[in-house]
C-alpha cells in the first residue's frame, strides 16, 4: 500500500516542480533574449549614425573597419543595406555580406527598416532554435531614410547561457523537491499506518477473533474516527454473539430441570392409565420429551462448538491419535470398527482449539447415522491439507447432500435418531472461516453399499520452530 501510495505521490510532486520550473524557465529565456536584444540594438544605432555620416560624406573606409573590428570581436557581422536592397557595405568581402542578406531574405525586418520604422522586438530565443538574432535600424527617419543597418547575431551563445542558468535552476530545484520526497515517506507512513492496522484487525475479525481492537491514537482525524467507530462496531458485534451464545447456553440449561421434571412426571402417569389409546398416548409422551432433552443436549453443543475463533497450526496426526481411543470405544459399544490412515505429520491451519472437536462431531455422525460396520479417519498433506472421515454405510444421494449443510435439516432415514441438524452446517462454517472448505461425497464402498464421506480441506501450515 505504501509502493502505491508513493507511486501517485511522487509524480505529483515532480509534476508539481515541473509547473513551477516551466513558466520560470520560460520568462528567463524571455529575459536573456530581451538582454541581448538591447544590446544589439544600442550596436545597431551607433552603426546607424556612423553610416549616415559616412553615405553623407562618401567616405566609407572608416565605417568598414569599424564593422569589421566588431566581427571580429564579437563574432557578429554587420551589413549596411541601401533602400533598394543593395548592400552598400559590411563587416567582410561584400560577395558574403550579399551572400548573408540573401540567405536572412529582406521579410526579416530588412523591409521594416528601410521603411523608415523600427522593426518588432524577437520573440524568446530558446535553446533549441539555432536561428540567428537578426537586428535591423533604418538610417535616418521617415523620408530621410538612406539605409538600414543589419546585424546578425549567432544565437548559440544565448542558448548556452539559457542552459547554464535553467541547470542552476534544475539544481537549486532538487533542494525543496528533495525535502518533498522525504516528508513525503513519513507522511504517507503516518497516513498509512491506521490502515495497514484496521487492515490487520479486519482480518482477525474474518477469522472469528473479536477481541483485537485498533490503536485510535495516530493518523489523520479521519482515520482515528474511522478507527474508533471500527473498534466500537467490534465490540457490538462480540457483545450480541455473546448474548446469543449466553441465551442459548442459559435457556438450554434452564429447560432442562423442567423438562426432566415434565419427563418424570409423564411416566409416573403409567399405573393410571387405562385403556389402550391412552398407553399409546402416553408412550408418545414420553418418546418426545426424550427427543426434547436430547435437543437440548445437541443446542448445548452446537453452542460449545461455535465458540470457536480464530485460528492456529494443529498436528493432524497427532491429534486425531489422542482422540482414537475414545472414537474407538464408541465404535465398539455400537458394534462398528474404527481406522485411521494418518501420514507421519501433517500441519495445517485449523480453527482455534476447535478442530479437535469438530473431528469428534464428524466421527460422531458416522458412528450414529452411517448404519454401516466400519469407520475410516484420513489425512493427506500439501498444499491443501485433506482430512476426512468417511463410512461404508448406506450413504447419502446427491440430492440430501446437496441440503446436508442446512441448519436443522435431518435425512428422512434419521429422525428418530439423536441429534439436531446442526453440527455439521456449524462445522461447515468454522473451518471456512479458517480458510478451508467442506465437501461431501461417497464414502468406503462395502457390499452395495456407496458409503458417505465428509473431506475438510485446511491451509497447510509449518511446523513451529522450537522454543
Amino acid at each position: 500500500m505504501l509502493r502505491r501510495l508513493l507511486t501517485i505521490l511522487l509524480p505529483a510532486a515532480f509534476v508539481l516542480v515541473g509547473a513551477v520550473f516551466a513558466p520560470l524557465a520560460g520568462i528567463i529565456a524571455h529575459q536573456q533574449t530581451q538582454e541581448v536584444y538591447v544590446d544589439r540594438l544600442g550596436d545597431a544605432g551607433r552603426f546607424a549614425a556612423l553610416a549616415r555620416t559616412a553615405l553623407e560624406s562618401g567616405r566609407g573606409n572608416a565605417l568598414k573597419q569599424e564593422m569589421a573590428r566588431y566581427e571580429q570581436l564579437y563574432g557578429i557581422p554587420a551589413v549596411v543595406v541601401a533602400p533598394d536592397g543593395r548592400v552598400v557595405s559590411g563587416s567582410g568581402k561584400p560577395s558574403r555580406m550579399r551572400s548573408l542578406v540573401a540567405e536572412i531574405g529582406l521579410d526579416s525586418g530588412i523591409t521594416t527598416a528601410l521603411a523608415g520604422e523600427r522593426p518588432e522586438p524577437p520573440t524568446t530565443v530558446w535553446p533549441w532554435n539555432s536561428d540567428p538574432l537578426v537586428i535591423a535600424e533604418p538610417i535616418g527617419r521617415d523620408s530621410e531614410v538612406t539605409g538600414a543597418v543589419v546585424l546578425v547575431a549567432p544565437t548559440d551563445r544565448l542558448a548556452r547561457e539559457t542552459l547554464t542558468v535553467w541547470g542552476w535552476m534544475a539544481l537549486f530545484s532538487l533542494f525543496p523537491l528533495g525535502l518533498l520526497v522525504a516528508a513525503t515517506m513519513p507522511l504517507s507512513r503516518w497516513v498509512l499506518r491506521p490502515v495497514r492496522r484496521l487492515d490487520e484487525a479486519t482480518t482477525a475479525v474474518t477469522s472469528g477473533d473479536l477481541d483485537v481492537r485498533v490503536d485510535a491514537e495516530e493518523g489523520p482525524p479521519e482515520l482515528r474516527r474511522l478507527t474508533e467507530s471500527f473498534n466500537t462496531m467490534v465490540d457490538v458485534v462480540r457483545r450480541a454473539l455473546d448474548r446469543q451464545r449466553s441465551f442459548v447456553s442459559e435457556a438450554s440449561h434452564q429447560l432442562r430441570n423442567p423438562l426432566a421434571s415434565l419427563r418424570l412426571a409423564v411416566e409416573n402417569l403409567a399405573p393410571y392409565l387405562r385403556g389402550e389409546e391412552a398407553r399409546e398416548a402416553h408412550a408418545v409422551a414420553i418418546d418426545e420429551a426424550m427427543m426434547m432433552h436430547r435437543m437440548l443436549n445437541s443446542l448445548l453443543a452446537a453452542t460449545r462448538l461455535e465458540s470457536v475463533t480464530g485460528t492456529e497450526p494443529v498436528e493432524i496426526t497427532g491429534l486425531v491419535r489422542t482422540r482414537v481411543a475414545r472414537w474407538r470405544a464408541l465404535g465398539e459399544s455400537r458394534r462398528i470398527e474404527v481406522t485411521t490412515d494418518l501420514p507421519e505429520s501433517v500441519w495445517a491451519h485449523a480453527p482455534a482449539g476447535g478442530l479437535g472437536s469438530i473431528l469428534d462431531e464428524l466421527v460422531g455422525n458416522a458412528l450414529r447415522l452411517s448404519g454401516g460396520t466400519r469407520v475410516e479417519v484420513r489425512a493427506e498433506g500439501g498444499a491443501q491439507v485433506r482430512v476426512g472421515v468417511l463410512d461404508n454405510g448406506t450413504g447419502l444421494s446427491e440430492e440430501e447432500r446437496g441440503l446436508a449443510l442446512d441448519r436443522f435439516w435431518r435425512s428422512p432415514g434419521h429422525q428418530n435418531i439423536q441429534g439436531t441438524g446442526l453440527g455439521l452446517a456449524i462445522v461447515a462454517d468454522l473451518v471456512r472461516e479458517a480458510g478451508g472448505g467442506l465437501t461431501l461425497g461417497e464414502g468406503l464402498a462395502d457390499e452395495g453399499r456407496r458409503g458417505f464421506g465428509v473431506v475438510i480441506t485446511l491451509p497447510s501450515a509449518r511446523a513451529p520452530l522450537p522454543r
